[in-house]
């Protein structure tokens, strides 16, 4: 366990790296991610969390990416494809926590194995639609704002279909 003191006295525990490297290729990536989006903005104590945050860094350089390279450019198939198809679903579910990969999957579609092109398209597909989605919600944002604006009289009904119109563009 690592252990990183709180100012107040209190602690915050996380796994040690050499357990980490036990782990399956995908987990410490969750790992990290999940402490950076869930976790770290709870801890009050802003030493900790730029300690926490640096270890957190150690772990991605030392750990997670090399034992994601050397499965995902290893020789062994089926365990490119086994790890591709668990990237997969935790990309489906959390498109933020597969991130790591992403620069990894234009490497992988050039692959002579056709089911690890086919799962590399599935995880790049699924962080387009989460793009689109980020986009169409600032978008959307953007659109709510102005029909406040129009309806208040603030900006004229050109306006306000040219912004409907851009909106609905990116829609469809």
């Amino acid at each position: 366990m690592r252990i990183f003191h709180k100012k107040g006295g209190g602690i915050i525990q996380l796994v040690d790296k050499k357990n980490m490297e036990e782990w399956s290729v995908e987990l410490p990536l969750i790992f990290i991610e999940y402490i950076r989006e869930k976790q770290l903005e709870k801890y009050n104590d802003t030493s900790v969390k730029k300690e926490i945050s640096a270890y957190l860094d150690e772990i991605l350089k030392d750990v997670a990416i090399p034992r994601l390279i050397s499965v995902l450019e290893g020789e062994n198939e089926e365990e490119t494809i086994s790890a591709l198809e668990r990237i997969k679903e935790i990309s489906k579910k959390n498109v933020d926590m597969a991130r790591p990969i992403k620069p990894y999957l234009d490497n992988l579609s050039k692959s002579k194995n056709k089911s690890i092109v086919k799962i590399t398209q599935e995880i790049s597909n699924n962080f387009l639609k989460a793009d689109r989605r980020k986009e169409l919600a600032k978008k959307r944002k953007i659109m709510q704002e102005k029909e406040k604006q129009f309806m208040a009289g603030t900006i004229s009904g050109e306006d306000y279909a040219k912004a409907r119109k851009e909106y609905l563009t990116l829609k469809e």
